[in-house]
Formats: structure tokens, sequence, C-alpha cells
């Protein structure tokens, strides 16, 4: 019962969004409460140290220990040209934490935005000037983690490129001395999904529903305990997503809310995605 209770409380999707201010809230935000999940493998929520306008203000952190599990990036385009959601992503390959692998094109909607690579299939070969981080999976040396955040003004791409079989290239909101990034880009409150390394050798993933804007957010993940770095952009809006299904916990996270050209709080499930990030168990664990 108390299994069954955990669970259905965890599959409550945050209700969120929107386009405008954020009010002020004063609350002491408890950091250090997890639930483990798995060995390895801890998740929590907290309150957003501002409350937005619409949903409860809700952050959900996924944190990994990197080396116990196996992180791969999975393209439509290598298989059969067809987008799936999270759920079909998670049977198909047998995964227990699914999440976007960056953003894709509207144009051509099996592509990623930047360069993204699966092994030996590249799904979008062009490095963008203005996404400076780059999500590494699928070691090739030892010396390697399973998965690695590359800052690229600070590593050489080409250098780093034949030592992970798997990229995706997103921008940059926490640098490689965890400092914060700030966007100049036009202001938009989004649900949003990031990705980000931990000062503990830990990798971490932040979901809101609730809409903040970039630097709202970047703000946030800069006064938490973690002392993260490395912090990529991977979606914002609905089509924002998180699966998580190990050992009887059944944690699903979708977005909804883009200022300007998704202002709606309807969504309500998973869209499907050309590529996403699939984790699992290494072989340690089973």
């Amino acid at each position: 019962m108390k299994t069954l209770l955990l669970c259905l409380l965890m599959l409550l999707v945050l209700t969120a969004c929107g386009g405008g201010k954020a009010s002020a809230q004063d609350t002491t935000i408890d950091y250090s409460n997890w639930v483990t999940l798995t060995k390895g493998m801890e998740y929590r929520e907290i309150d957003a140290p501002t409350k937005s306008f619409i949903g409860d203000s809700k952050i959900s952190i996924l944190r990994m220990d990197r080396n116990l599990f196996d992180f791969n990036l999975f393209s439509a385009t290598k298989y059969d040209s067809l987008p799936r959601d999270l759920h079909a992503w998670a049977d198909t390959f047998q995964l227990n934490v699914v999440f976007n692998a960056g953003m894709y094109s509207l144009t051509k909607p099996l592509s990623s935005r930047a360069y993204l690579k699966s092994e030996s299939h590249v799904n979008n070969g062009s490095l963008l000037e203005n996404f400076n981080l780059m999500l590494a999976m699928n070691p090739t040396v030892k010396h390697r983690n399973e998965v690695e955040i590359l800052d690229l003004t600070c590593e050489n791409f080409n250098e780093m490129n034949g030592q992970f079989g798997s990229y995706a290239q997103g921008l940059r909101m926490i640098d490689c001395n965890g400092s914060p990034m700030y966007w100049k880009k036009k202001i938009q409150s989004c649900s949003m999904i990031i990705a980000a390394e931990g000062g503990d050798g830990k990798f971490y993933l932040i979901f809101c529903r609730s809409p903040y804007t970039h630097n709202q957010m970047i703000d946030f993940m800069v006064g938490m305990p973690y002392h993260l770095r490395n912090a990529i952009y991977l979606e914002g809006g609905p089509e924002t997503s998180l699966l998580i299904d190990v050992n009887g916990h059944c944690i699903e996270k979708v977005g909804s809310w883009v200022s300007d050209t998704w202002e709606s709080d309807s969504n309500n499930h998973f869209w499907r995605l050309p590529n996403v990030v699939g984790v699992k168990k290494s072989q340690l664990l089973k």
C-alpha cells in the first residue's frame, strides 16, 4: 500500500505555465529530503524560491550516480523515422528514465536544431555557434563518465569528439565554472527541463512545469546547494517531458506553456518526440 501511495503521489503532473510576472514567496526551502528510487538514483520536489502565477511552482529534481547507469541517445531517424512518446521509447528500448535530447526543428520535425549524433548515426551534423554545451554519452574511452556535459568554451570539441559515442548540443545556462550565463534573448516564460552536473559528481535533471523565465531558472539553480555547473537547456513548453519508471516508482512530468507560441495550460500528455535520452540500470545493478 505504501508503494502504491508513493507511486500515485509522484504521478501527479504539475499544473502550469504562463507568460507574466511571478509574485514573491517568502519560503524556507528544504533541499535535503531525497527519496531513493533505486541504488544511485534519488528524486525530490521543492518549492521554487519565487511563486509562479500559474500552478504549484514546484521544481522536480532527479539525481543519478552517472557511473551506475547507461546513458544513450535514441533518434527516430536512426530507426524507422517515427517519433514516439516517452512510454513508447521506454517500452521499445527497456529504459528506466527518458527525457528530451534537446530542441528539434519545427520545419524538419525529425531533426535536432543543433548537433546530434547517436553512435554512427548523425541526425544533425552542424555545430551551432551559440549553443555552447554538449551532452555527451556512451563513452568510448575508460577515463570518461557514462554521461558528461561539455562546455565548448572550456574544452575543445574536436579533440573530445572521439571520446563519446553520442552527443546532443544545447544552450548554456550555467558554465563550466558554475557561473550564471544569463540570456539576452527575448524574455519568455515556459515549462522547461535542464540537465546539469553537481559538485558531488552526480548528474542532475531539473524539471519545472510552472512557467518561469530562463534567467529566473538560472537564479534558482545557482541558489541551490548542489554547486551545479554545465547546466544545459534541453527543452521548454508542451514538448518538455520526463518519465521515470524504476522499482515500482512511476513519475511522469509534462510541460505546457510557452509565452507567445503556446499560451495554454491544457497539455496533459507526452508529445511524440524524435530524439530522446534514455537511461537504464547498468550491468552493475542487475
